[in-house]
């Protein structure tokens, strides 16, 4: 019996030894992805909704910008993305200051390069090199470059289709919190190429009524939960 049990035993983890490399690529391999997903926030909602006390960075009195960059995400096309690669958390005050004008925040920029850029198969530098040229490829369409108005959600994602040529619907998506635009994802090719989004890049806008609006209710006034984007 005990021979059985351990024939049975080494059979699992040869299986397990032959599986190992694509399953290790899967999880969190540098460099092993498919395509990149720039995330666009819409600093008024990501202000408002912010948990805690809002990043001064981004949200102080004397700022009032409107799209920035949360991220430069490494996707797989199948679905779902790799994260922490590594555990490297340094960002040099170089790139810090490079950045700061299309990502407003020093402590966002310290969390999405350990959590994606580490995936990048990227160092630092280069990675945020990388995010900087994504964000001058994607136009921001010229009525959504500051607060303003107000625009209904199915709009914003034509709006960006008509300032961005070669960009399709399938390509952008747009993500709201509650009835608020919060985030416009735009997927790009590993040469920042517009290209069809992935599984699961999908608009996430579950009120037909949803708007990009410089008025945005903090979530503590809401009476009803807002629908939760993917993790990022």
């Amino acid at each position: 019996m005990r021979k059985i049990v351990a024939v049975l035993l080494s059979a699992l983890v040869a299986g397990l030894f032959a599986a190992g490399p694509a399953w290790a690529q899967k999880r969190a391999e540098p460099g092993a992805f498919d395509y990149y997903v720039l995330s666009l926030s819409w600093s008024p909602a990501f202000c408002a909704r912010a948990k805690g006390a809002p990043d001064p960075d981004q949200c102080g009195t004397d700022r009032k910008p409107g799209f920035v960059v949360h991220g430069l995400w490494p996707q797989y096309a199948d679905g779902g993305y790799p994260a922490t690669c590594t555990r490297d958390r340094n960002v040099p005050k170089a790139v810090v200051d490079q950045t700061m004008a299309v990502m407003p925040s020093v402590g966002l920029m310290v969390y999405q390069w350990s959590k994606h850029g580490t995936c990048s198969g990227l160092n630092a530098t280069d990675y945020f090199a990388k995010l900087r040229a994504a964000h001058a490829k994607v136009a921001i369409p010229e009525g959504l470059k500051a607060p303003g108005g107000t625009v209904p959600a199915v709009q914003v994602e034509r709006l960006f289709l008509e300032a961005n040529p070669g960009l399709t619907a399938e390509g952008v998506a747009v993500v709201c919190s509650k009835a608020d635009v919060s985030e416009v994802r735009v997927c790009l090719d590993k040469s920042l190429g517009f290209m069809p989004c992935g599984k699961k890049v999908v608009d996430r806008c579950g009120n037909r009524n949803a708007v990009l609006s410089t008025t945005v209710a903090p979530l503590s006034t809401a009476s009803t939960p807002a629908p939760q984007p993917a993790a990022k």
